[in-house]
């Protein structure tokens, strides 16, 4: 069948074929994940382990981990407890703004305008700057 052993691809192969086909793909180091579903209730998740891959320019995440459920407006307090960067600039963290400054190759202040009128969506703020 394919590769040898455990029924799959050898993996160093699969990283070469997806290079080959133009797909970047890389770990990010983050503590946490929120994610705010439409009804008000976040799923938090605690050092995750994030993968992240590019494929010409189109950027997926995988986030894999347990998250903790928390109700909407229970508690914004306990809900997410992100460090002292959040409260500073409308509640966008300073690692948010880097990361898509980065991303889209733009100056931090044009990433925060970006991430606030996208309300901290961070694709979307990226996806705006470019």
């Amino acid at each position: 069948m394919f590769g040898g052993g455990g029924g799959g691809l050898d993996p160093r192969k699969m990283q070469q074929m997806m290079k080959q086909m133009g797909i970047d793909v890389d770990e990010l180091d983050a503590e946490e994940v929120v994610i705010t579903k439409s009804d008000g209730e976040k799923l938090v998740f605690d050092n995750p382990d994030i993968t992240v891959m590019d494929a010409r320019g189109q950027e997926t995440y995988q986030v894999v981990g347990e998250p903790q459920t928390t109700e909407g407006d229970a508690g914004g307090a306990t809900a997410v407890e992100s460090g002292d960067e959040s409260d500073e600039s409308g509640g966008i963290p300073d690692e948010d703004v880097e990361l898509v400054a980065q991303q889209a190759s733009a100056t931090e202040d044009d990433a925060r305008e970006a991430l606030e009128a996208t309300d901290g969506d961070l694709a979307a703020a990226v996806e705006r700057l470019q």
